[in-house]
């Protein structure tokens, strides 16, 4: 029995416009964020959705609301489904970071896998905890299509996690742009099949979002 399962970034957020690392702040959505959603629920009108989970932080919660506009089901939130935890580096600026954190930037740029936020997470505990969920809710919807709306980071996991089965493999994944979709099925007999990635052809050139993260 086979699960499909639409991977869903959330639209522009004032940390990605900044940009600023936004990890677990619950940061609201930008003007152009807001027009993206028009676009994303677009490329969803015409598909059957069973269920939707979300990560219960706003940009999350308002993206998931965009494409449910036409569907009409109850919004699943689970938190485990959040971004990473980015400790110290939260709320502040990118090109900031670069200075005051070198060797921990230097890490984050070039050895992601290994990445701890300074009194933060993890990656080692982002992949496993989307590994975690990811199959908890495959396994509560055989057979069903349904669509998961997370975060950057999270989401670049869980890709990394169904296209190379290790978290070596993030550095391959790439970040995909602000409301990207990725779709994924997960076979009750072979396990995870990764169909497409970060995929933001929904969104016309002008109201793309540039990626420094």
């Amino acid at each position: 029995m086979v699960t499909k399962v639409y991977l869903i970034r959330h639209a522009e957020a004032e940390g990605n416009a900044v940009p600023f690392f936004q990890g677990s702040l619950d940061t609201c959505l930008t003007e152009k964020g807001e027009r993206q959603l028009d676009y994303l629920a677009a490329r969803f009108v015409d598909i059957p959705l069973d269920a939707i989970y979300f990560s219960p932080y706003q940009r999350t919660r308002l993206t998931a609301e965009a494409v449910n506009r036409n569907h009409h089901l109850d919004m699943i939130p689970e938190y485990d489904l959040r971004e990473i935890n980015g400790g110290k580096w939260e709320g502040r600026r990118i090109l900031d970071l670069r200075d005051e954190y070198p060797e921990e930037f230097r890490t984050w740029q070039e050895r992601m896998p290994e990445f701890v936020a300074p009194d933060g997470d993890a990656m080692t505990e982002v992949y496993d905890r989307m590994r975690r969920i990811m199959q908890k809710i495959a396994d509560e919807n055989p057979g069903k299509t349904i669509a998961v709306f997370t975060h950057g980071c999270a989401l670049r996991n869980f890709l990394s996690f169904v296209e190379s089965g290790s978290i070596e493999g993030l550095p391959a994944v790439g970040w995909g742009d602000n409301s990207a979709v990725s779709l994924a099925e997960y076979d009750t007999e072979s396990g995870w099949r990764l169909i497409y990635k970060n995929n933001s052809a929904h969104l016309p050139q002008n109201i793309h979002t540039a990626m420094p993260l």
